[in-house]
């Protein structure tokens, strides 16, 4: 395994088979972020399992969080909640939040953005496929989300990673991903 090609390679999953994530791969993504690099050792990370019942209950906030924003859209709200109701396995990814140390909060969300990145590359490997939300359905700018995961002290959510088995048909459908050359946003000094 290359881990440039890896990265080259890394894509946003959207659509999932029905099929349920084992428990087993869920653990090796979050031990995966465990590895993350986080400045002095804070290990800043916090991760929220939803799954079962538990999801039934994010898609019904997800609907009145939906009904709300968009009342004028039916068909923004009900893709959206297809895409809720297709993923099987969602993590809630926060960042610890110091109090009265800006800066060492700040670094603590870059920290969790790398696990976040670990788990990407983990997920690709044992053959899974993951976006991270931070908008819409992901509900990370929403006080629901808090409440929802127990509303815990000191936590910023970072985001909220959509994990399944990649539909093999829309993977087909996928197109190849360009990327402006380093070269246009580098400037040697």
């Amino acid at each position: 395994m290359s881990i440039i090609a890896e990265i080259k390679n890394r894509r946003a999953i959207r659509d999932y088979a029905e099929r349920e994530v084992e428990d087993e791969k869920i653990k090796t993504l979050l031990e995966a972020a465990t590895w993350a690099p986080n400045d002095r050792m804070r290990e800043p990370w916090g991760f929220f399992v939803i799954k079962g019942k538990a999801k039934k209950r994010y898609e019904a906030m997800a609907y009145d969080y939906l009904q709300e924003r968009f009342p004028t859209k039916p068909h923004l709200i009900e893709s959206s909640l297809k895409v809720l109701k297709t993923t099987p396995v969602h993590i809630v990814v926060t960042a610890d939040i110091v109090p009265g140390d800006e800066e060492a909060s700040i670094d603590n969300e870059y920290a969790v953005c790398c696990a976040i990145h670990s788990m990407w590359l983990a997920a690709k490997e044992l053959g899974l496929g993951l976006v991270w939300r931070t908008r819409g359905v992901g509900l990370v700018r929403d006080n629901r989300m808090y409440e929802f995961i127990g509303a815990p002290e000191n936590k910023k959510i970072i985001g909220n990673l959509f994990i399944g088995y990649p539909d093999d048909e829309a993977l087909k459908k996928a197109k190849a991903h360009v990327r402006t050359s380093f070269e246009e946003k580098t400037i040697w000094l």
